[in-house]
């Protein structure tokens, strides 16, 4: 009997039983880390980079010399994680909603931004356009790794300021990174003289891309309630199914339609969510999109934590350098928490309560996603020792604010 080729399975076949692991482990392993501290994200980034460790290097080729397949997988849980965000916000367009994330988008964030690029630029001796990336990308909070300080799901009352405030700065500030990451890659292409890109910059990435995302957001989020609310009800086992699936119509569409308008499709997507959250409070619908949306964020977690632990145990081994780790704790600790309470100072919140929302931020699928997205669209000096520091800086994160979250958040702020 011929037994040549017997044990050389097809790609595709490696395929669907890498895919079949992957949605077992997003489903089960939160359930036996729910009486924990440790979070499902730590718990996969400790068996993934503990497993390829003892792969051969070549199983994926370096995110920084290959950023398309990193970019695309990021992108997707960032835009599933914004919906998801958006529809857990029981008032999206009322003031009480904005009034401590609104500090921290306008000014937490760009001080953030500063203060990273120009410690970067000045003190690790990064090339400013690669130092203000730096800033761009380690800037955004993340709503995909944080779900446990965000604010309830749709069919509970909102009871904390401090996890309203976080979720609705991580909804907003992933595309209000896209263009300070356009600076960077402007930088990086043209020059840093301003006067070469500066004016195209203010008009097109700042003022064209961020109205035209929010407004296609609000339309959309508003059709798409109009016809999904008004539509008779199936009368069948497979409603929840079919109302599930939905979630990806209300994620891919108004965010396939801002990137051919040119916009921000982060911005439009969490505004879409938002827009359809408002026009419905009640409906049934809500806990079903909100609960899938959250499905599909934790398998594609996964996925990322595979390739951040082939990154892990092979890549950033050589491209680590020591000066990194107490680089990234400045970050994490101080930069961040700083920056937060500058933001929130002169508000009414309770001292505690403004620490707190000061300290949670980073994490970083958003910070992955738009570092690669850079590299795929211009060549930056350093960029492996950059790619390097922005994933020592994530690693802490999920770490420090991980461990700490769940204890914490019970004990100073319980929903």
């Amino acid at each position: 009997m011929e037994l040549i080729g017997i044990f050389s399975p097809d790609i595709y076949d490696i395929g669907l039983f890498y895919l079949g692991i992957v949605i077992l482990i997003a489903i089960l392993i939160p359930r036996f880390l729910t009486d924990y501290m440790i979070t499902a994200p730590i718990a996969y980034l400790l068996i993934s980079a503990s497993v390829f460790f003892f792969f051969p290097e070549g199983v994926l080729p370096h995110p920084e010399e290959s950023p398309f397949l990193g970019k695309r997988l990021t992108e997707m849980g960032v835009i599933i994680s914004l919906t998801a965000a958006g529809l857990k916000l029981t008032r999206p367009f009322a003031w009480q909603s904005w009034r401590y994330a609104a500090r921290l988008l306008i000014i937490t964030m760009p001080l953030t931004i500063a203060l990273i690029a120009l410690f970067g630029w000045r003190f690790l001796g990064f090339a400013p356009a690669t130092a203000m990336l730096l800033g761009a990308v380690l800037a955004p909070t993340d709503p995909v790794l944080a779900s446990d300080i965000q604010t309830t799901p749709p069919h509970k009352e909102d009871t904390s300021s401090t996890r309203l405030a976080l979720t609705s700065e991580a909804g907003l500030n992933d595309g209000l990174a896209f263009p300070f990451t356009n600076m960077a890659i402007a930088m990086a292409l043209v020059g840093i003289d301003p006067s070469m890109w500066f004016t195209d910059w203010l008009v097109t990435d700042f003022f064209y891309k961020i109205i035209m995302g929010t407004l296609v957001g609000l339309v959309t989020g508003w059709l798409l309630a109009k016809v999904i609310f008004s539509c008779p009800k199936p009368q069948c086992h497979s409603s929840a199914i079919s109302t599930s699936l939905l979630a990806i119509s209300l994620t891919l569409l108004p965010y396939g339609l801002a990137e051919m308008l040119n916009s921000y499709g982060f911005i439009t997507v969490f505004v879409a969510a938002c827009a359809f959250r408002y026009q419905e409070t009640t409906h049934e619908y809500l806990n079903v999109l909100h609960d899938f949306s959250e499905e599909i964020e934790r398998t594609l977690v996964v996925i990322l934590f595979t390739m951040l632990g082939i990154y892990i145990s092979h890549g950033l081994l050589d491209d680590f350098q020591w000066y990194m780790i107490p680089a990234a704790l400045l970050i994490v600790l101080v930069i961040r928490p700083l920056t937060g309470l500058i933001g929130l100072t002169g508000t009414s919140l309770q001292r505690s309560r403004k620490y707190l929302i000061s300290f949670y931020g980073i994490r970083g699928i958003g910070s992955i996603y738009y570092v690669l997205y850079a590299f795929d669209h211009a060549g930056f000096e350093q960029s492996k020792e950059a790619l390097a520091l922005v994933t020592t800086v994530i690693i802490l994160s999920i770490f420090i604010h991980g461990l700490s979250s769940r204890p914490v958040m019970k004990r100073w702020d319980p929903e």
